[in-house]
């Protein structure tokens, strides 16, 4: 019988409204064995074993817990006894913790990261299903090797490529243009693709001092400089199309370099590569004074891999990113 272990975090799966007003607070307080309890699919076959970890919605989850989390789904796929982890969590942060526990857990079993858009209150909560789902992917041997997924709507995704697409739609996470890895089906389980961008890492800390700046036309290079001053260890920027910024901006970014602060460059676009192309300012400038291109990773993602790269003492990130982004 496989034995899969539910880690709990909080999140809209786990959060009731705390009064009958219409207008109440909406916190998590459900527990793991709770949410056990309530699936509609029991699952008979697998046996589920529950690990609160924290209760808290996503938004207030920050990069020491989110690896303190990962490391504790090393720890139980450390157990032979333990064939895969599924992880509830809030879908605000989802896809960052999910690729950082990619990034990190060294097992080649099955994490799942799964969670709702409507809590545990609500009459058509998509919970339990999603729950039961991730379950089934979980315990089964064809998604050995997947690493870390985030299994919404019956579809599963590579972390790496995953994101929240909308607000508060059920089948919110989708991965552009790299597509999901498959699908579970009832009982039944399809792997359409296996991902080959993966990487572990050994950290004995993870870096928080890294930084993420989003540009907008017109922006100035304020933030930049000021996150480059108060103690950044490595800044993301989040650029125009192919991977520009203003030329104010790019003028600060090389100055950055230059003392030492690595600047690692992604596009706001949802799909495509970052790539030099435009000079005047633009990628090719950025390109000459040193920054780092990050591939097709969104800025979040570029954000958790330089924390964990730098957390476990790399000192080629243009290398790491190399490999990675694609």
């Amino acid at each position: 019988m496989p034995r899969i272990q539910l880690v709990t975090t909080g999140g809209t799966i786990a959060s009731r409204a705390e009064t009958a007003a219409a207008d109440a607070d909406v916190v998590a307080s459900v527990r793991g064995d709770a949410l056990r309890a309530g699936l509609h699919d029991k699952l008979e076959g697998i046996e589920i074993a529950v690990d609160d970890f924290c209760s808290v919605n996503s938004f207030s989850i920050d990069l020491p817990l989110a690896f303190a989390l990962a490391r504790r789904i090393d720890q139980h796929l450390a157990d032979p006894a333990c064939d895969g982890v599924v992880v509830t969590h809030g879908t605000d942060t989802m896809e960052e913790s999910a690729f950082l526990a990619d990034l990190v857990v060294a097992s080649p079993k099955p994490v799942v990261f799964t969670g709702a858009q409507r809590s545990a209150d609500a009459p058509d909560t998509d919970g339990p299903r999603n729950i039961a789902d991730a379950v089934r992917l979980a315990a089964c041997p064809d998604a050995v090797g997947l690493g870390s997924m985030i299994l919404f709507e019956g579809d599963f995704h590579a972390a790496r490529d995953v994101t929240k697409t909308h607000t508060a739609r059920t089948d919110t996470f989708r991965s552009g243009e790299h597509g999901k890895l498959g699908e579970v089906d009832g009982t039944i389980v399809r792997v359409h693709r296996r991902p080959t961008l993966r990487r572990t890492f050994a950290p004995t800390d993870i870096e928080t001092r890294v930084e993420l700046v989003r540009m907008a036309m017109g922006g100035s290079d304020r933030l930049l400089r000021f996150v480059a001053g108060d103690g950044a260890r490595a800044i993301v920027l989040e650029g125009f199309g192919r991977g520009n910024t203003p030329p104010t901006v790019t003028s600060a970014a090389a100055e950055i370099i230059a003392s030492g602060i690595p600047v690692i460059v992604t596009s706001r676009c949802p799909e495509g590569r970052v790539k030099p192309v435009y000079g005047n300012g633009g990628g090719r400038d950025l390109q000459r004074a040193g920054a780092i291109f990050a591939g097709d990773l969104s800025g979040a993602k570029a954000r958790i891999l330089a924390a964990v790269a730098l957390g476990s003492g790399e000192a080629d990130l243009e290398a790491v990113f190399g490999a990675l982004g694609g």
